[in-house]
């Protein structure tokens, strides 16, 4: 009898354990489904695109350990570290836990020149290759985090009041954000210094985001699939030689409707059709 009991008693926690295990599985599936969802997330420098870095990513924390032990995150005056840039998700986050991300308006990517949170990845979600310039270094100046966006209704400088903040913040001074001068027309009198951002030069950094002035920041770093339009290849810039390369074998094709068989006198003078 007491056999019996036991071997009931085991058969319910197994099953029960089953389900458990399937309700797990479950919810986690959802919760993955949904943080991945998630478009507005800056990563480290060298990120793969956001589906691959997420399969790569095994969540081992060394990139953020790395970033927090850099010798330039030492404060002059108290001699302790300060915050890090990377941060990993944890629960109650709209990211998958345990994966690195950076918030500009907290604590910004200083571009540390040897970028140590890149070669301490194991799994190659930070790829290294895709930071190294012709001489095969290291060159942070090569990292596409994002792109700065000025809204131009909040920004003070689009009103005619002088602020350089984000252009002076900037690490790449007067590339990756430069001043356009323009007429003031309401005053007749003075000039508009507008902020610029270069999209073939912005790294994402975010330290621009940090140093505006606004209650609320007018410029700010979106990932670059959020940030960019996309004109699609069936455009050419018909001045870009290589441009012109990449379609040099494309062929031409023809779409036919009922109005393109008839000719022109035969639909010119007619009513509108609907």
């Amino acid at each position: 009898m007491a056999h019996s009991n036991s071997r009931r008693h085991f058969m319910a926690t197994s099953v029960q354990s089953v389900g458990l295990a399937a309700l797990g599985g479950m919810l986690w599936s959802g919760y993955t489904d949904s943080v991945k969802a998630s478009p507005l997330v800056l990563r480290p420098p060298g990120a793969l695109k956001e589906e691959d870095f997420l399969t790569a990513c095994i969540k081992c924390g060394l990139c953020a350990e790395a970033c927090v032990n850099r010798e330039t995150n030492i404060d002059k005056e108290t001699g302790k570290a300060r915050p890090g840039t990377l941060q990993m998700a944890k629960g109650g986050d709209a990211l998958l836990i345990g994966t690195p991300f950076f918030v500009p308006t907290e604590v910004p990517c200083y571009m540390c020149e040897d970028i140590p949170c890149v070669p301490v990845c194991p799994s190659g979600a930070l790829d290294m290759s895709s930071l190294l310039n012709e001489k095969e270094e290291l060159d942070i100046n090569k990292a596409s985090m994002g792109l700065a966006v000025v809204h131009k209704e909040s920004c003070i400088a689009f009103w005619g009041i002088q602020c350089d903040a984000c252009y002076r913040a900037c690490p790449v001074l007067d590339v990756a954000i430069t001043l356009e001068y323009q007429k003031n027309d309401r005053t007749g009198k003075h000039a508009y210094l507008l902020p610029v951002v270069h999209d073939n030069a912005c790294t994402g950094c975010g330290l621009c985001e940090q140093a505006c002035v606004t209650e609320k920041p007018a410029i700010f770093v979106l990932p670059n699939d959020i940030a960019k339009g996309k004109a699609g290849d069936h455009y050419v810039k018909g001045w870009d030689m290589q441009d012109q390369e990449r379609v040099k074998n494309a062929q031409g094709k023809e779409t036919t409707t009922d109005r393109s068989k008839k000719t022109a006198d035969e639909y010119l003078n007619m009513e509108v059709e609907y």
